[in-house]
């Protein structure tokens, strides 16, 4: 049997993360109609903004301060300039996980809206408007699509397993060790895809759409929300070493349980959080996973 969360059994304050989100959504879906007009900048080299992040971070923030006016905020586009910076309660924003595909007209966005209370993840909500899919999770009462409950896949074995990732992009990325570590995953699995926005990515990990997720150089904002919805969902979530303090690590692995035990020993000697003699012998740890990997067959 299928299991819904009701209007009435929703918190107070997803509701209002969801109210949000849905407001955002809606200014991202006009703008896409004509995608051709929309102002772009960039940030850095290959990291866009456009002035549809910044309207859809003024309208999310709005409705958070209005509904909340004691919270914090950490929003992708404006950092900690509103809200109160020093509370227990802060919501973590990205207005538009993917704007590289926006303004290409690629369909894989998102809205990412997170509350972290006391250092802990509480809400999250990912809201997708291309497909007005809407991905919500309470701490301790699961994660839905939809108002259907999620739980993450149950494959155990690699080689059956489509795994999700980012690519490096900006100046200064380790591209060769990048590389390196996407073709011994490649080698491993069914297959791996690069859809461009790693709120959604996560979220389809939560979904059972795919059965893993990894990626380097990402911020709280790309990653917050979706990680409550893959532990919500029944997965695990932390730094390519496996521990659970990733959120400010940039670093990010999630997975169905057999598969991120498995996926921690093959990306452990690539993290900056191993040793030295870890990062010294990688062959050895790709050898250990192989005998692994031979046992689950």
């Amino acid at each position: 049997m299928t299991t819904t969360a009701s209007s009435s059994s929703i918190h107070p304050m997803l509701n209002i993360a969801i109210k949000a989100a849905r407001a955002a959504g809606a200014i991202i879906n006009r703008a896409a109609l004509d995608v051709e007009s929309v102002r772009v900048s960039k940030k850095i080299e290959n990291d866009f903004v456009t002035e549809v992040d910044q309207a859809s971070e003024n309208t999310i923030i709005e409705t958070l301060l209005n509904a909340y006016p004691d919270h914090g905020i950490l929003a992708e586009e404006s950092g900690k300039t509103h809200g109160n910076p020093n509370v227990e309660h802060l919501w973590i924003i990205d207005p538009l996980d993917g704007t590289t595909n926006f303004i290409h007209g690629f369909p894989y966005y998102c809205v990412s809206i997170a509350l972290q209370s006391r250092g802990r993840l509480e809400q999250a909500v990912v809201y997708d408007p291309t497909r007005n899919d809407l991905f919500t999770s309470t701490r301790g009462r699961g994660a839905f699509l939809n108002d259907r409950r999620l739980r993450v896949s149950k494959r155990i074995r690699m080689q059956e397993c489509l795994i999700t990732t980012g690519f490096p992009f900006r100046e200064g990325d380790d591209f060769t060790a990048y590389l390196s570590m996407m073709g011994e995953v490649m080698k491993r699995t069914a297959g791996v895809r690069r859809p461009g926005a790693a709120a959604l990515d996560l979220a389809y990990v939560a979904a059972g759409f795919s059965d893993g997720f990894f990626e380097t150089d990402l911020h709280p904002w790309d990653m917050a929300a979706g990680a409550l919805l893959v532990t919500e969902a029944g997965g695990l979530v932390g730094n390519f070493t496996g521990e659970a303090d990733y959120l400010h690590q940039r670093e990010c692995l999630a997975a169905n349980p057999k598969v991120y035990g498995q996926m921690v020993s093959l990306l452990q000697p690539y993290s900056k959080f191993s040793g030295v003699a870890d990062k010294a012998v990688p062959a050895q740890a790709i050898a250990e996973l192989r005998q692994d990997i031979d046992n689950t067959k």
